[in-house]
């Protein structure tokens, strides 16, 4: 299988060096990532400055690709200027934190796996809760390596895409996997007032609360140290609101 592979935290970063060694024993992989960290762009591409390539010898044996741009520039280049054919699938992560609820809406990771999604690739983010210093990533990694070809078999609908969260614990202590939806609570909402030497007050994004949430959720399920599985559509529209609007005399 041909496997297309970016993160948000760079290609030097250990979740996707974790999932590319794991991946390329059995799978065709290309690994195209940001040059650096670009967390929290979201969706974000880049219009304003070029965007450039290094391909890299890894150690020695593999050519990678740093990319200037964010995490959907990268499955952009690779989709339409690197791969010689299409990927049959597209995964960003590992990520060290999760991406659930809200912040989904934030990552890059999940980004990245929306814009194979809406090429129509099959395409998972995958990411770990920050539970510690330590992230499973080899385990995790496996965890995906069992996962991929029955969600390429399987064929999720086209503008679906699979978002996979891992409890921040050893993957032997992991209770199972839960099907979730999205929580709809915004956790990524805490600051840090400081003050800097001449006495101007500045903000600092502070350690991100994971709450509980309710049960069938993406945040529950993580919070249990159960992985969480969620498809995450790509068309935003409000349908129901759609057919009502229609009947609504706004003339």
């Amino acid at each position: 299988m041909k496997i297309l592979l970016t993160n948000d935290d760079g290609y030097t970063a250990p979740g996707i060096r974790a999932l590319y060694k794991t991946l390329r024993s059995c799978h065709e992989v290309t690994l195209i990532a940001p040059n650096r960290e670009k967390s929290a762009v979201g969706h974000g591409i880049t219009l304003n400055e070029p965007l450039r390539i290094e391909t890299i010898d890894l150690n020695g044996e593999d050519r990678i690709y740093a990319i200037t741009g964010t995490p959907a520039d990268c499955i952009k280049l690779g989709l339409f200027e690197l791969c010689t054919s299409p990927p049959d699938l597209v995964i960003a992560g590992i990520n060290p934190g999760s991406n659930t609820g809200v912040n989904i809406n934030y990552s890059g990771t999940a980004g990245a796996a929306r814009e194979g999604a809406i090429n129509g690739i099959t395409s998972m983010a995958v990411s770990i809760f920050k539970k510690g210093k330590q992230f499973d990533f080899s385990g995790v990694a496996r965890f995906v390596a069992q996962v991929v070809d029955k969600i390429h078999d399987y064929q999720l609908p086209e503008g679906t895409f699979l978002n996979i969260n891992a409890p921040g614990v050893p993957i032997d202590d992991v209770r199972g996997i839960k099907i979730t939806r999205q929580a709809s609570h915004n956790v990524s909402k805490y600051f840090d007032k400081r003050t800097d030497p001449k006495s101007r007050e500045y903000y600092w994004y502070t350690a991100i609360k994971q709450m509980d949430g309710e049960p069938d959720t993406d945040v529950f399920a993580v919070s249990q140290n159960y992985i969480s599985m969620t498809p995450i559509q790509c068309d935003l529209t409000d349908y129901n609101t759609l057919a009502k609007l229609k009947n609504l005399p706004l003339a």
